[in-house]
């Protein structure tokens, strides 16, 4: 019986035991499941991954960067193929006659330092970049000394290089890229996202030690090219309007530079875009042509350098700048008044000097004081006085009203980076009101001056400047357009039809002469406007035409012009003109004389006959006396 009962005993610990360990392991299988389903359900994804890249090459494969065109398709940026010269240290003859050869070649030819190349090379890496984007003669003449003297280790890598093939050509505009192909200024900037395109990859399976696998499948994830970007910029236009804007800069001795910018007023597309000083596209950092800047000494990467260059050079100064409009804000004045019904063309309104708070507001020197006047004549010689009254008519609160309808409080939002916008007085009181009526004590930009014009010459509607048309790919197909954008109505269609035709008479009988073209009917305004440097001043002229069925309007600003003049009418006034001249004969538009110009162009014509004739007659003479002095030498 005793026997029985310690058997008994024994089998309550053997089942107690075993029933702890089927519970110790059913807890531990209970606690794997649920580790298996966080890790497989929760963590799955990323877990994946890491092992995908722990057996994974990736190779990057670069996008082609979105081309740049004018509207009719003519190339403005494209990616050129170039060679990237690179080394292997780890594979070379670091023999000290070896190196030396390689780092003397490398300077003679690529222009990079001797000590640099000296100190990659002796490196204990396997990659070191020698010269990026080096262009395909210079990389030719490198692979030329490789295969001449055997050299291991320096290798040519295929790499892509921006390149533009008009230089300087509407160089603000379309902006550069860094050395990895990034925008940095202009429609290269602030169109990255469509222009950089998504890089592909190629994955391949390596072992522990990153050794590709005998039988590796690869696996690729194809680049996608950028998007082409199509500007509103007409190559030909933007061409006329550098050659006249440099000649008039050169001219009047402009030291500040100057602007032009020519657009279609009907739907506020930029034709062409000119800041100067420019720069050439293809070398953004080379010395300036600028006072005091010694090319000799000129290094271009120092932040020095890089400032100066930001703020002279690449600096677009029709959006970044802002400037005192002087008179051809005088036009904005009349737009408002008229629009108000406060004055009339042909009012009668005091032209003599005014005075408010303390101040005297003359006119111009050289104004001939008449007593008595009108907006309209006015508007055709400029008497400060003049706008002065009629803004007073007006009020502040509407004359204000009229300043922010016509948008010169605000940006315009151009397709650019770094537009500026207007600078006013936050509470402006009479004589603000005053001194801006003629184009004083504030600050707007060209953009926002030549978007107002564009209002008054297309009927009353403030547009959106447009400078991108579309967006196209590889294939040519349209991904995007950029439809013209309309603001807001500013002013009436009446109101801007008196407007035109009162600002043609400024060009055929007032201040702006100098701009006429026989046949185009130009109309605009003349701006003088002193800085609050002494001396210093801003000749400017806006402009459109035809002036009854606007097809263009331009703007033009030089910047402290030293020569015999500073006047708008002398400075810019004919550089409007002739831009004016040669883009609408480029369009096509009918020339329509008046009886005036085909009075004077038969005057002429007759003129030239004369004068032709007159020589005809001369050499005649000059014949006949040659023979007759012969005759008489032969019978001497």
């Amino acid at each position: 019986m005793m026997g029985v009962f310690i058997l008994s005993k024994l089998d309550l610990k053997m089942k107690k035991r075993l029933l702890f360990l089927l519970l110790l392991f059913s807890f531990l299988f209970v606690v794997l499941v649920v580790r298996v389903a966080y890790l497989q359900l929760l963590e799955g994804s990323e877990l994946a991954k890491k092992a995908f890249a722990q057996k994974s090459d990736t190779q990057v494969i670069s996008p082609e960067r979105g081309k740049i065109y004018d509207r009719n398709g003519n190339t403005l940026a494209i990616d050129a193929p170039v060679k990237t010269i690179v080394a292997n240290p780890k594979i070379m003859d670091k023999s000290e006659e070896n190196l030396k050869l390689i780092a003397e070649t490398m300077e003679s030819i690529l222009g990079v330092k001797y000590d640099d190349v000296i100190e990659k090379l002796k490196r204990d890496t396997y990659f070191e970049i020698i010269k990026r984007k080096a262009d395909n003669e210079i990389a030719e003449k490198i692979l030329n000394f490789i295969k001449e003297k055997d050299i291991e280790g320096i290798y040519l890598v295929d790499d892509t290089k921006r390149y533009y093939p008009n230089n300087n050509l509407a160089s603000h505009v379309i902006g550069f890229t860094n050395m990895d192909g990034e925008g940095l200024q202009g429609i290269e900037k602030s169109m990255e996202e469509y222009l950089k395109g998504t890089p592909g990859k190629i994955f391949s399976d390596v072992d522990a030690s990153g050794r590709t696998l005998l039988f590796s499948s690869d696996e690729a994830i194809e680049a996608k090219d950028g998007y082409n970007v199509v500007l509103t910029i007409d190559e030909r236009i933007q061409f006329f309007a550098e050659e006249a804007l440099e000649e008039a800069i050169e001219g009047y001795n402009a030291v500040g530079g100057g602007i032009a910018v020519v657009m279609d007023p009907r739907n506020g597309d930029v034709l062409a875009m000119v800041s100067k000083p420019d720069f050439n596209l293809n070398n953004p950092y080379e010395a300036p042509d600028l006072p005091g800047i010694n090319p000799e000494t000129w290094k271009g990467y120092t932040q020095e350098d890089v400032d100066l260059l930001n703020s002279k050079v690449w600096r677009n100064k029709v959006i970044s700048n802002t400037y005192e409009p002087g008179s051809t804000f005088k036009v904005i004045t009349a737009a408002a008044v008229l629009e108000e019904g406060t004055s009339k063309p042909d009012d009668v309104i005091d032209d003599s000097p005014i005075s408010i708070s303390g101040w005297t507001i003359e006119s111009y020197d050289g104004y001939k004081y008449k007593g008595k006047t009108t907006l309209r004549e006015g508007l055709y010689e400029s008497p400060n006085s003049v706008f002065v009254r009629v803004a007073q008519n007006l009020g502040i609160e509407k004359f204000y009203k009229y300043v922010r309808a016509f948008g010169f409080y605000d940006r315009t939002n151009i397709e650019l980076p770094g537009e500026e916008k207007g600078i006013f007085q936050r509470e402006p009181k009479e004589i603000d009101m005053a001194a801006a009526s003629f184009g004083q004590r504030f600050n707007i930009t060209p953009m926002q001056i030549i978007s107002a014009y564009n209002a008054v010459a297309n009927g009353g509607k403030l547009m959106k400047p447009r400078l991108v048309k579309e967006l196209t790919d590889s294939e040519g197909n349209v991904i995007k357009k950029f439809e013209p954008e309309v603001i807001r109505n500013v002013i009436s269609e009446q109101t801007s039809k008196t407007l035109k035709e009162i600002l043609e008479g400024t060009v055929t009988e007032g201040t702006g002469k100098n701009a006429y073209v026989r046949g185009y009917r130009v109309a605009g305004k003349t701006g003088t406007a002193e800085t609050t440097e002494t001396g210093v001043y801003v000749a400017s002229f806006a402009a459109f035409a035809p002036a009854d069925n606007p097809v263009v309007t331009v703007l033009i600003a030089l910047f402290d012009p030293r020569g015999d003049s500073f006047g708008g009418g002398t400075v810019a006034g004919p550089v409007a003109g002739k831009i004016i001249e040669q883009t609408l004969d480029y369009l096509g538009v009918e020339r329509r004389y008046t009886e005036k110009d085909l009075e004077e162009m038969a005057k002429e014509e007759q003129q030239a006959k004369e004068e032709q004739q007159a020589k005809e007659n001369q050499q005649t003479k000059e014949e006949k006396q040659e023979k007759e002095s012969q005759q008489t030498e032969k019978n001497d």
